[in-house]
Parts: C-alpha cells; structure tokens; sequence
C-alpha cells in the first residue's frame, strides 16, 4: 500500500486528448512535430504496452506525463490528476523507469533508495527500501557502490527507485534491456504481482514477444499519431493469417499442382510453406491437399500471426520498437 492516500480510483490510470508537443527549430534543425493529437487511455488496473519505432513518439509522450517534457497543446492526466493543475497529485501517482541509465556513481543502492524515498516525503519509518532491494535482486549490493554494479543491476536499481513511494501507475520505458534471461525473469514475477495487486502498468519494449505475453492491452504510435489500441487478443486477430511448414517423403522439383489452392512455397525439396486464412480454410483440408498429391507428411510445423506481424503492418516495416 502506497504511503499516500489515494483518494481517487479513477476509470483511466492514464488519460489523453488530442495531445500534442512540437519541437521548436534550431539552426539545424527543422521544427518537429513529436505528437499530433494523442487520444489515449490506459485502463485501471491494466497491464498496457506502448510499442513504436525509433522516433515514434513514446518516449516525449512518456515524459510529458513524467513532467520532464511541457506539453504544446491537449491535456493528459495521472490516476485523475491533471498533469499542470494537479501536477503534485499527478508527481506522486506515477513512477518512471527511464531508458537512460542515470543514476549518481557515487550512492549504494540502498542511500539511493533512502534518498528518493526522502524526496518524497516518505518518512524513515514508512521507508520499503529493503523490501525494494529484495524485489529487484539487489540485496547483496545494497552498500556497493553504484559506480560497481554492472549495466543489468543499474537497470533494475532504476526499477527500485520508481518503485519506492509505491505509485499507483508504474511506466517501464525498455526496463530489460541489458538485462539477463534470469533477472528478466525476476523483474517480470515483480511487476506482474504488482499489477496483480492493482497496479497500473505502462511499458514500451522492443521486446515484441515479451509485449504480447504480459500486456493485456497494446497501442501503437508512429510518427506521433496513435494507428492502433486495442486488446491483445483483438489486436492479434486482425492478421487472419497462418503458416503451415510441411515436410514430406520425397524430394519434390516445383510445387505440386493440388496445392494451387493456396499460397504455397517450395522451401529446398522436401519442405512447402503454405499461408492461408484460418477464418476461411482449416488446416485439414491443407492436409488434404498435401496426400491428393501422393505425398507422404513426415513432419508439421505450424504458424500463427503474432504481434511482430501486426506491428510490421501497420508500422509499414519499421521493426525497431525501441525509442
């Protein structure tokens, strides 16, 4: 429980409209327009992803609600709070893991954590730092100096000081990366017990796959417009695609001619790729086609549409999802 009482349980963790941040010019530069009228939601409770190519947007949206960047136009708020008029309501809601490893070289863990607890106003006895310390695996340099701790612990020292006044809204900008498969794993049971006990969680990830296993919803932004956001289950169904990889007896020259039905391609001589949409065509009547042709099936591989999918469509190609 967060040692501020949260008056507020409002429908949107997060909430913007028509949200928008230009950049002004420089003598080198153009004007950017970072964020062109943003609606967006993020549900209570929810476990979202925010996912974009290089330059998409994610970032300016995220620290616009983190007060480190000032809007141009629109409005956003933070567990209810507007971001201007209610900005400490709004500062005390949110927690943000930074892409960026800032943290000072010469603080251990556990002054580090003392110290933005403190920021706070959190007093001593209030203070969770040992408990945070445990969560992010980094007890046994809790007195170390940060200067010492490896790329993946610096991670996840940022994770404990975005954790330590227990916001109701957590945002988790790229928070595994350089991180190990283990501590990965360590980070994720955290944060999803966390969202579990009612935390809203926000995270951008170049992690496709990661994304489509723990959110429940995902939006993408691109050339800061929002084009998609929606559930995950939803999202996923809208590529109605499927592969099937079948590796048959004998060596095969072309594709045979029972196949023409569908999209098929011949991969070396005994393997044939075949897309075809699942809502209109069963994969028994694949097989089907495959034995008309006097072939024998010695082994089969199948495909569904998976978020990387959805995201190089709509994204037009563009597969970096980091910002």
């Amino acid at each position: 429980m967060s040692y501020f009482t949260q008056t507020r349980t409002p429908d949107a963790a997060i909430e913007t409209t028509g949200l928008e941040k230009t950049y002004a010019a420089s003598k080198r530069t153009a004007p950017m327009h970072a964020l062109k009228g943003v609606d967006l939601k993020v549900p209570r409770g929810s476990f979202f992803a925010l996912l974009g190519p290089n330059g998409a947007g994610k970032s300016t949206l995220i620290n616009i609600l983190a007060g480190l960047v000032v809007k141009s136009a629109g409005s956003a708020t933070v567990w209810g709070y507007d971001i201007e008029a209610e900005m400490r309501g709004a500062r005390r809601s949110i927690g943000v893991v930074p892409q960026e490893l800032n943290i000072d070289p010469f603080f251990t863990p556990r002054e580090m954590l003392d110290t933005q607890a403190g920021l706070y106003g959190i007093p001593t006895s209030h203070r969770k730092t040992q408990e945070v310390l445990e969560a992010v695996g980094l007890e046994d340099k809790a007195n170390a100096y940060a200067r010492s701790l490896s790329g993946g612990m610096r991670r996840r020292l940022l994770v404990g000081k975005a954790m330590v006044h227990s916001p109701p809204v957590l945002i988790l900008d790229e928070p595994s990366a350089g991180v190990d498969v283990d501590l990965r794993r360590q980070l994720w049971t955290h944060v999803k017990s966390m969202n579990a006990a009612g935390t809203t969680v926000l995270l951008t990830t170049h992690y496709l796959e990661e994304a489509e296993a723990l959110c429940d919803t995902i939006a993408i932004i691109n050339h800061g417009r929002l084009i998609a956001c929606e559930p995950t289950a939803q999202l996923l169904g809208q590529l109605d695609s499927k592969q099937m990889l079948i590796t048959v007896d004998r060596d095969l020259a072309d594709v045979p001619s029972e196949m023409a039905a569908f999209a098929t391609e011949l991969e070396g001589t005994r393997r044939l790729c075949i897309s075809f949409p699942p809502s209109r065509v069963h994969a028994g009547q694949v097989l089907t086609a495959v034995g008309d042709a006097g072939l024998g099936i010695t082994d089969v591989i199948t495909r569904e549409a998976d978020l990387e999918d959805i995201f190089l469509k709509l994204t037009g190609g563009a597969k970096e999802a980091a910002e």
